[in-house]
Order: C-alpha cells, then structure tokens, then sequence
C-alpha cells in the first residue's frame, strides 16, 4: 500500500509545471462570445469530471463528460472540484494540500490557465514543505502543520469568486489567500482595475479602509491596525492595483488581508466589505458589484 502511495505521489510531483497565467483575460476580452440557443426549459446536468485524491482515487471517464458537453441545448454548468488532494505526515509535521480545478468554462484558455496556476501552487507548496523536512537535523521533529485548500465564496448566474487558502502553524500561525473572481457570462477573469473607470478608486478605498479600522479599534480595545507610525510597523498606507479582492454573494466589494498584513499576527486574516455608496461613482457599471 505503501509503493502504490509513493507511486501516485511521485506520478504527481513529475507533472511539469505549466507556464504561468498570461494576458488570459485580454485574449478572453478580444474573442467574441458565443451564443447560446434560447429554449424554453433548461435542461442542468452535472458535468463528469476526473476527481484524484492520494489517499483514494475516484476515477470518472472524461467520454461522459465529452458527450454531455456534445449535447445541443445544453446549459453548461461552471464547477468546482478537487483536482487533487495529498496528506503525509512526518513526525510532529504534517501536510494537508487539496487543490481545486475549475470545469464548464467554454472559454478553455482561461479555464485551463486557472487550473495550471492552482496545481503550480500546490506543487510549490509541496516543495516547500519538503525542503523544510529535509533541513531537520536527525532526531528534530519540526512540529509544522500546512493546510492549503479553497473556498467558493460566490457562484450565481453572474460572478464565480474562488478562495484558495494557505493555514501555517509553526512558531506563530499565518493565513494567506489568494482569490479569483471570474464574469460567468463573459467568461473573463476579473481584475480589480477593470472594474472601475480610473485609478481614483485606489484613494478612495483606502481612506474608507482606515476609516473602518479606526471604526473597528474604536469600539473593540482587542482590535489593532497599523494605521499610525510606531516603532518597526509596516504602517497600512493603502492599496495597489494587485490589491486581493473578491466579489461576494450580496454583490459587494470585498478588500481581503493576509496575516500581518495590517495588523498583528492574532488577528489573523482580516476582510473589509466595501459600502458600494463610496464607489458608485467609480464603478464602469453595476453588473458585478451594487
């Protein structure tokens, strides 16, 4: 049982890593989209997709899947599931790496830019957890603990908005996330400067952060932001253009931090929503956020 475990981890770990994602949503922007029939009914299934896990593997045939995609006037339905899932266990350290995969897109440059990018994570982060294993000296046991994994945080008709996380536990504890927000009926990815008109957003969703953070300090003595010069702080002086955001269910903006970012490490991961009154003005339209 042992061999076949290696086997598959070692079949994993040899898949060359794709390049990386690229121009996806310019060329995405420049295809015409296609047009779907209007029927009376929609017809919804569920399309077959490969599922591989190293502890147990669930094998689907992708001819399924081919031949419901085949069918005319069928409402393709966009899914998230996990590609691959991977534990082990050394000592006092332990790794725990699931690592999603986009399907349903008919735009197959972006769907499979997404999921390249999210098996190189996972890979990298692998790597990561090996190198710091084989540093041990003999006898050290490590007592580290990583689990990455994703979250769907919205899928309705307009937006899919995906969260892959990274849980570290070591001296101290980290969350880090990263996110994808991608426009279903366009099938584009998302950037935060598309969805605004001009880089005036920046300014303005800045001091409406530091304004929730003086707000939040205000009434919860427990809660500390880096918003004022002090003695070796990286004091939170606003946001860029890669700024990580997400679009959420209720269709509000929502500005996301990783540990440390802005605030101590016990505060953890910390999340903004964007009251969409500050930015109307700003916004290129109310499709995705209002």
């Amino acid at each position: 049982m042992e061999k076949e475990l290696k086997e598959l981890r070692d079949e994993y770990l040899q898949t060359p890593i794709p390049k990386e994602l690229k121009d996806v949503v310019q060329a995405a922007l420049n295809e015409k989209p296609r047009k779907k029939p209007k029927v009376g009914r929609n017809i919804l299934l569920s399309a077959a997709a490969a599922l591989l896990i190293v502890t147990a593997s669930v094998n689907i045939s992708p001819a399924v899947a081919k031949a419901m995609s085949d069918i005319p006037y069928m409402e393709k339905i966009i899914k998230v599931i996990t590609f691959v899932e991977w534990k082990e266990q050394i000592n006092n350290s332990s790794a725990i790496i699931r690592t999603p995969a986009i399907s349903g897109l008919e735009n197959k440059r972006l769907e499979q830019s997404l999921n390249d990018k999210y098996l190189s994570e996972s890979k990298q982060l692998y790597k990561e957890f090996t190198d710091s294993m084989a540093k041990l000296k003999e006898g050290e046991k490590g007592n580290l603990s990583v689990e990455s994994g994703y979250e769907i945080l919205t899928n309705n008709e307009t937006i899919l908005s995906v969260e892959r996380y990274i849980d570290t536990i070591s001296a101290s504890s980290s969350t880090e996330s990263r996110f994808d927000t991608v426009d279903k009926k366009n099938e584009v990815l998302l950037t935060l400067n598309s969805l605004f008109k001009d880089d005036r957003y920046l300014q303005v969703i800045s001091d409406n952060l530091k304004e929730q953070m003086k707000q939040q300090m205000a009434a919860d003595p427990d809660k500390i932001y880096w918003i004022e010069e002090g003695d070796d702080i990286p004091v939170f002086k606003g946001i860029d253009e890669k700024q990580s955001f997400y679009i959420n269910k209720d269709g509000k903006l929502v500005i996301a931090f990783d540990s440390f970012d802005v605030a101590p490490g016990y505060m953890g991961a910390v999340e903004f929503i964007i009251p969409t009154k500050v930015i109307s003005g700003l916004l290129v339209g109310d499709q995705y956020i209002h």
